[in-house]
């Protein structure tokens, strides 16, 4: 960032919405999580014009905030641009005001979005292009569309990646649209997740799986809905992953006691040792990929490419609910959760397979760096 934060300053007159917000307050939440003044700079003042005519992901607003005189254009016509002085703001001003190419350039660094403009994403450490478009009745969908696919561009497991993106999406528009907030999605998918532990505990799996389900897609919405309305917090994140990290062990637990309800017990001793490799063997996983974090700065999942597709079914909740649901067609579950307990034990070996060959690659002087980069 520069010694001087610039205000973030808007251009134009724009009455369309998206995500349910007005151009101008959707600019606001973004500045407001940049810790960026927003409002009328002084006179002399740097400050980062956004054209109200155009949207675009937050990291946007973020990197010209960070590079003084950067401007980004689409179609020749300034969409946000860190202007320096006096001059250069009346300059870019005057471009966005007129929807047309800025006359004079000078000292200006001008980048083109249809040229490939990209920015650094640290997390992941890769270069990458977030959406910039024209914002209008006719675009919105698209710009939300946009918004919603690039809130969130880590590995995932194969559920949320391939099975519920479209479904969340709609939820994602509809709960913006009639005024929920973030963690009103997520106290509705806690009571279901609840629902679901009792349904289990009693043997009703399908009526389980099924509020199973409808949580699992509002633990995608929720997360989705925070970024594109810019509402992210600290208790909302706490909230919802802390549910995340709690629930699982309940859910086997209920599932492994339900048995007994659905006339497929199993022995008290093979039960407490099922669930004991379950959470025990995960816990240890999770262990592994936060040394893998500590040693190589990255997620384990994003080293090299074979790494992210076993992220697809990993021994996580989803992936072991895609077990447990395949042992319902066949009427076993008590199978399901022996499955379980074997496919969380494979997953923690290769997870530490993982992080030798990492350890034996920087050993022989390679570079452990991510295949997204």
């Amino acid at each position: 960032m520069p010694d001087i934060l610039p205000t973030v300053v808007l251009v134009g007159e724009n009455a369309t919405r998206i995500w349910g917000m007005s151009i101008d307050e959707r600019t606001r939440r973004m500045a407001d999580k940049a810790k960026l003044p927003f409002g009328d700079a002084l006179a002399d003042a740097p400050a980062l014009l956004v054209n109200r005519s155009f949207v675009f992901d937050p990291p946007w607003l973020k990197h010209h905030a960070a590079n003084p005189g950067a401007v980004l254009t689409i179609g020749g016509v300034p969409v946000i641009g860190h202007g320096r002085d006096a001059a250069e703001r009346e300059r870019i001003a005057a471009a966005m005001a007129g929807g047309r190419p800025l006359a004079d350039t000078g000292a200006l660094d001008v980048v083109a979005y249809e040229d490939g403009a990209s920015i650094v994403n640290a997390e992941l450490r890769k270069r990458e292009t977030p959406f910039a478009m024209p914002l209008t009745p006719g675009t919105v969908k698209a710009a939300e569309r946009a918004s919603y696919f690039g809130a969130y561009k880590g590995v995932t497991d194969i559920l949320t990646k391939y099975l519920w993106p479209e479904w969340a999406l709609v939820l994602t528009r509809i709960a913006a649209r009639i005024g929920m907030t973030p963690n009103m999605v997520t106290a509705l998918g806690a009571a279901l997740c609840v629902a679901a532990t009792f349904a289990f505990w009693h043997g009703h799996y399908w009526l389980g799986m099924a509020m199973g389900l409808v949580f699992m897609v509002l633990d995608t919405v929720d997360g989705k809905l925070a970024r594109c309305t810019i509402t992210s917090s600290w208790w909302g994140n706490v909230f919802d992953h802390g549910i995340d990290l709690v629930h699982p062990p309940f859910w086997w637990w209920a599932w492994g006691v339900g048995l007994a309800a659905y006339g497929l017990p199993l022995a008290p001793g093979l039960l407490w040792m099922l669930l004991a490799v379950i959470v025990g063997v995960y816990v240890l996983q999770r262990v592994v990929e936060g040394e893998f974090i500590r040693r190589f700065g990255m997620h384990i999942h994003v080293w090299r490419k074979v790494d992210s597709d076993f992220r697809l079914i990993t021994a996580r909740r989803n992936p072991n609910m895609v077990i447990l649901f395949v042992s319902m067609l066949f009427q076993r579950p008590d199978l399901g959760l022996i499955a379980v307990a074997w496919w969380t034990v494979i997953s923690f070996v290769v997870h530490v397979v993982q992080l030798v060959q990492a350890m034996l690659a920087r050993a022989n002087g390679r570079e452990i760096r991510s295949w997204l980069a």
